[in-house]
């Protein structure tokens, strides 16, 4: 089953700034939860490019270090990049941001499709385990990006 996951969040900050900061592999790392134990390995040295190999070592559940590649396979200068899973714990991840330049700020919107490994166990632990991990990550990001840049005012 591919299942999806979208958010969005406005902040106050122009789309140089945003752009400057999400496109930035080395910013991944500030916006990811300590408990991930996420450590860039390679591949975050470079301003983002099309063909970007970026690898990583990160704790995505019960403390379990992993290895995760992903590939930039698209950008488009302050519009949007796709980052794609090449190895790493999910069986298919891609993962689309937008940014778009509105009245006080940006909005940012990630859409991102994922599949399981694992047939019918992965299906079983996605609602109580993958999905919420999910959301507490994006939460984390979305407060931490707060923190950064002040909150949107509407």
């Amino acid at each position: 089953m591919l299942y999806t996951l979208h958010k969005t969040q406005k902040i106050p900050v122009s789309l140089n700034e945003a752009w400057n900061f999400i496109s930035t592999p080395k910013n991944l790392a500030v916006i990811t939860p300590p408990s991930m134990g996420f450590v860039t390995l390679s591949g975050d040295d470079k301003e983002m490019f099309a063909g970007q190999i970026i690898h990583y070592h990160v704790r995505p559940l019960l403390g379990l270090k992993m290895e995760w590649v992903t590939e930039i396979t698209h950008v488009e200068d302050k519009r949007f990049f796709v980052d794609e899973q090449r190895f790493g714990p999910y069986k298919f991840w891609h993962h689309k941001h937008f940014l778009k330049e509105i009245p006080g700020g940006v909005e940012m919107e990630d859409i991102i499709h994922y599949k399981l490994p694992m047939g019918i166990l992965g299906k079983m632990v996605q609602p109580f385990m993958v999905k919420p991990k999910l959301e507490e990550i994006f939460e984390y990001r979305k407060n931490k990006l707060i923190e950064l840049f002040g909150e949107f005012n509407d």
